[in-house]
Parts: structure tokens; C-alpha cells; sequence
């Protein structure tokens, strides 16, 4: 195995896949959702910076080459698994987030199956937009999770009664809840749309691949 740069950017990345859901088994809210975002950002960033380096220098390897998808694949997966887990299982988010994992336990087995003729499933333009529009949602939906434990902060201890007053103008927005709330319900609708087109490109690189796969799984093939 080969230890360049590159490589080395890849298994930072794995490794800080299953680190965005420990966040929020040692820091509470909104810390955890703060140290999540930019632990998911930073690792995503390296998702461009590695592939770049490696063919800039000419140092794609067999680690590499293996270690990329997994790696892409292990951030989306448990990332998406926190956001779901800790939302209010609203089925706008629980049926794109089905539908991307889904499709990348799907492919997986494909290429699992196909063995030495996986290579038939090259990754296409359609799939690398679906994996930048997935870290780009799934980026946008921890933000949210910042701001709506921030709004409950500043709301704590008030009454329906008051939160209606304050952000109707009635009462003075002394803690900032207007645009705490404006912030929490843009970020919300901003990731849960990327998520869908997200998802509609995951079904369609999904579908594409089954296609591709389709000769080598005939009987007798």
C-alpha cells in the first residue's frame, strides 16, 4: 500500500465519517451540531482535494481507487442516519434520505457481484453531481440543526403567548428571534430541496448502473 498525500486526505475522510455521529454522543446541542457541520464540511472538501492531487501528481493508487467511493459512501450514510435520527421523522426528509441509501446499498451489491467486471460501472458525471449535491444538503440540514437549537435557546422559558408577540411585532425582538427563525426555516427548506434533486439524481445514476450491470447478470452470462 502506498502512503501519499492524497491517500492519506482519503482515510481522514473515512475516519471522520463515523466521527460526525460521536459529536453528538460527547456535545450537547447545538455544539454537536456546530462540530458536526464542520467536521462533514472540512471532510468533504478533501473529497475534491484528493482526487485533484492525485491525478496533478500522478499518484492514484489501488488504496486510493478503493478507499474514495467507501469513503463518500460511509460520510452520506451516517450522516444522513444523525440528521434523520435526530429530526421529527418528517417523511419530506425520511423518503429521499430512503432513497439515497437505498441506492448505495444497491450499487454496492452490484459491483460486489460483478467482481472483475465492476469495472463496467465506471462512475459517470450524474453520479459525482449527486454526491456533491449530497454533502451540499446534508451540509445545509446540519446548519439548520444550529439554528433552530440556537432559536430554542433564545426562546427558553417563554410562552406560545410571547414567541407569537414578539415575532409579530407586538414585543420587542430583544433576543433576536425573527431572524433566528428566518435562518432556521431557510436552511431547512434549502436542504430538504437540494435532498430531493439530490435524490432524484441518486435514482437516475442508480438506474443507469442497473442498466449497465443488466448483460452480466443474464443466466449463463
Amino acid at each position: 500500500m502506498t502512503w501519499n498525500l492524497p491517500n492519506v486526505l482519503t482515510v481522514l475522510r473515512l475516519l471522520a465519517a463515523p466521527g460526525v455521529a460521536v459529536m453528538f454522543l460527547y456535545f450537547h446541542r447545538p455544539f454537536a451540531d456546530w462540530l458536526a457541520l464542520l467536521l462533514f464540511v472540512s471532510a468533504a472538501v478533501t473529497d475534491w482535494f484528493d482526487g485533484h492531487l492525485a491525478r496533478t501528481w500522478k499518484q492514484q493508487t489501488k488504496l486510493g481507487t478503493m478507499l474514495d467511493p467507501i469513503a463518500d459512501k460511509a460520510m452520506v450514510v451516517i450522516a444522513l442516519m444523525v440528521i434523520v435520527g435526530y429530526s421529527s421523522m418528517s417523511p419530506w426528509l425520511v423518503l429521499p434520505a430512503t432513497v439515497i441509501l437505498f441506492r448505495e446499498v444497491f450499487v454496492s451489491g452490484l459491483r460486489e457481484y460483478l467482481g472483475d467486471t465492476a469495472g463496467t460501472l465506471k462512475v459517470t458525471k450524474i453520479a459525482k453531481w449527486k454526491t456533491t449535491l449530497q454533502m451540499v444538503a446534508i451540509a445545509v440540514l446540519f446548519a439548520q440543526g444550529v439554528w433552530e437549537h440556537y432559536l430554542g435557546i433564545a426562546s427558553w422559558g417563554m410562552d406560545s403567548a410571547m414567541i407569537s408577540d414578539i415575532l409579530e411585532g407586538r414585543e420587542e425582538d430583544v433576543q433576536g428571534l425573527g431572524w433566528k427563525l428566518t435562518g432556521m426555516v431557510w436552511t431547512g427548506n434549502a436542504g430538504l430541496v437540494l435532498l430531493w434533486v439530490a435524490a432524484a439524481l441518486t435514482l437516475i445514476s442508480g438506474v443507469d448502473y442497473f442498466r449497465k450491470a443488466t448483460p452480466y447478470l443474464k443466466e449463463g452470462s
